[in-house]
């Protein structure tokens, strides 16, 4: 009965922590990324870099992802608009049949991106990736992302904790998200900070890819 009643108790203490992290990580990065993100093209700073962060060209069962051509839609209008004149595009290549990177790239030329404009990031495993990668590897200590409102919080809190003046472009959301993404954004917060305090870094770094000035 005691040994029940002590896993009751670690159970709830550990149930009660996870709560207490993840209401505070999510205040924290709304409050510290907000001012940084906005829906309002017109507010954007023309920027040489933007950091497209991808996802998935379709769903599991195969149908369109709308995050996926949303945030192309919002790449596109920042380029057509003069607003940036690169793009780092950045997702996971986990196989040789899933390329995140390539296939947003493919899209941003159909949207009359040019190919030379474009820079892919094959190792942009995680969102925490892509922002240290873009810095590290690609040399951009200044940098505006681009991808749904909640995920942009996450980058930005991630880019400004790293020394970065991040901003972003925030793409159009999609109305019927699903309870699983919101979520596992919950937790991604969550993880964050368990990076900040475990001083955890990208999984792959390498050589260095420069972006030219003009």
């Amino acid at each position: 009965m005691l040994k029940k009643r002590r896993f009751f108790g670690y159970t709830s203490l550990l149930i009660l922590a996870i709560l207490v992290l993840t209401f505070y990580a999510n205040r924290t990065i709304e409050k510290v990324s907000g001012e940084f993100c906005t829906s309002d093209v017109n507010k954007i700073k023309k920027t040489k870099t933007a950091l497209l962060l991808g996802t998935s060209r379709t769903l599991r069962n195969g149908t369109r992802n709308n995050y996926f051509y949303n945030r192309i839609n919002a790449a596109l209008e920042l380029f057509h608009s003069g607003k940036i004149r690169y793009l780092i595009v950045s997702g996971d290549n986990k196989t040789s049949d899933y390329n995140e990177p390539l296939d947003m790239k493919n899209e941003l030329i159909k949207g009359g991106v040019p190919e030379k404009n474009i820079y892919l990031d094959y190792a942009g495993f995680r969102t925490f990736d892509s922002v240290i990668r873009a810095k590290e590897i690609f040399g951009q200590n200044s940098l505006l992302i681009i991808s749904q409102k909640f995920h942009n919080e996450r980058a930005v809190y991630i880019a400004r904790n790293n020394n970065m003046d991040a901003f972003a472009y925030n793409a159009k959301d999609v109305k019927a998200q699903s309870l699983k993404i919101r979520l596992r954004e919950y937790f991604a917060r969550d993880k964050v900070f368990l990076d900040m305090v475990l001083g955890v870094k990208p999984k792959f770094l390498g050589a260095k890819i420069e972006i030219p000035e003009s």
